[in-house]
């Protein structure tokens, strides 16, 4: 499946070409397969083991093959769609606007690839205010992709949920729906509709021209090729590298030009993401690996701690914020999250009520499963993960002290 042009070499693939423009995309990568080649994309994908970068890990060929095996009897019918989703509402992600704008025509190619191999009859690509610009400006370069619909959502937490996008699409809110129903039958207006991440995407327009075998030829047998990954706290900006599957946190961290020997812990996954422990960041970015500590690679966010910061405090901070950031669609959500926010920020701000731990416990297994979307879920991950990761400081702050101020004002590290 390989074009005339040389398949990149070492981690360095989605960003290979020298500049965005569709010149410098060419000449990197190659024109998009069409032909004989389009028509075996869904058995390379297979093949490759490629998963979606959205956060799921979902095999990305099974999406293709749900979404164009035809519609279920709730289907309403239609033609299938396709939707890049770009819509990054995760605050500590900056892989898919990084992608936008460095790499856009890749997106594009895997957007009209999927079409093809699904045989969509609209095609849509969904960002932020922000990148709008790279791609309308992607889109202008090319003759094949004026079929391309560029819709914008707001940057919220939960606009890039793929319900809450389908929503925006149909001229809702960009918030969560129903959690059961399948985009793949029944998704926009009622039409299978196959929904894939921008990167993604970008990544089947690699597999497409250089094939399974190359793509496999970096990572691990559970992680193959390569991933993006959004770095940031301790002083770090949010930095994105791409990495090889199965790469450690700690070296990931490295090689985004932070250092792991005042480290407290590492939120992995992001804000609905667990947090793990400095001792252990020699674990690989790999959902096996990760399922140990509750951690999953999600969407490829570490969010570093310094050891000298309070992982309680911390953890308020981002629960308050997920609180906030209700759709306020079901009560488990709307009034379940802010309450147990409200009780962590005590147990982080120094109350001795030896009650709260069992308290945060109980709010969580009333909220876990029994949303409108998975956003309590996320957030009770993320709650569960800090009582158990910084149970010292639990048991310090239930104490009247807090082991990160002491470490603070000692100067030295854990």
């Amino acid at each position: 499946m390989g074009g005339e042009v040389r398949p990149p070499r070492g981690a360095g693939r989605l960003f290979a070409a020298p500049a965005s423009d569709l010149t410098s995309h060419l000449a990197t990568f190659g024109p998009v397969p069409d032909g004989p080649a389009a028509s075996h994309l869904l058995d390379e994908l297979q093949a490759s083991g490629l998963q979606g970068r959205g956060g799921a890990a979902f095999p990305a060929w099974r999406k293709f093959a749900a979404a164009g095996s035809g519609r279920d009897p709730r289907s309403r019918g239609g033609a299938a769609v396709v939707v890049a989703n770009g819509a990054e509402g995760e605050p500590r992600s900056a892989k898919d606007a990084t992608l936008l704008r460095a790499a856009p025509h890749l997106v594009i190619d895997g957007l009209l690839l999927a079409g093809r191999t699904i045989g969509a009859r609209e095609l849509y690509l969904v960002t932020t205010a922000a990148s709008l610009p790279y791609v309308a400006r992607a889109i202008a370069e090319r003759t094949d992709a004026t079929a391309i619909r560029l819709r914008e959502v707001p940057e919220a937490f939960l606009s890039g949920e793929a319900s809450a996008v389908i929503s925006s699409l149909e001229g809702g809110p960009a918030l969560p729906r129903d959690k059961s129903r399948r985009l793949s039958s029944s998704g926009l207006a009622g039409r299978p509709t196959l929904l894939n991440n921008v990167e993604t995407l970008a990544q089947v327009a690699l597999i497409a021209r250089f094939g399974a075998e190359w793509f496999r030829r970096l990572g691990t047998e559970e992680e193959p090729g390569t991933r993006l990954v959004t770095v940031s706290g301790s002083d770090l900006a949010p930095t994105v590298r791409e990495v090889v599957g199965g790469m450690t946190v700690a070296a990931i961290v490295r090689a985004a030009g932070g250092s792991t020997d005042t480290l407290g812990a590492v939120l992995v996954g992001g804000y609905h993401g667990a947090w793990l422990p400095a001792e252990r960041l020699d674990t690989p970015l790999t959902g096996h690996d990760l399922a140990p500590f509750g951690a999953a690679p999600g969407a490829g966010i570490l969010v570093l701690l310094e050891s000298a910061s309070c992982g309680l405090k911390a953890s308020a901070a981002i629960a308050g914020y997920l609180a906030a950031q209700s759709a306020r669609q079901c009560g488990p959500c709307a009034n379940g999250l802010p309450r147990m926010a409200e009780v962590l920020e005590k147990l982080a701000g120094g109350s001795r009520d030896t009650a709260l731990p069992a308290e945060i416990r109980r709010l969580a297994a009333l909220v876990t499963g029994r949303g409108s979307c998975h956003h309590p879920d996320g957030t009770t991950r993320l709650v569960l993960s800090a009582l158990t990761v910084f149970s010292a400081e639990v048991k310090a702050h239930l104490a009247g002290g807090c082991l990160a101020d002491r470490r603070a004002r000692a100067g030295v590290a854990a």
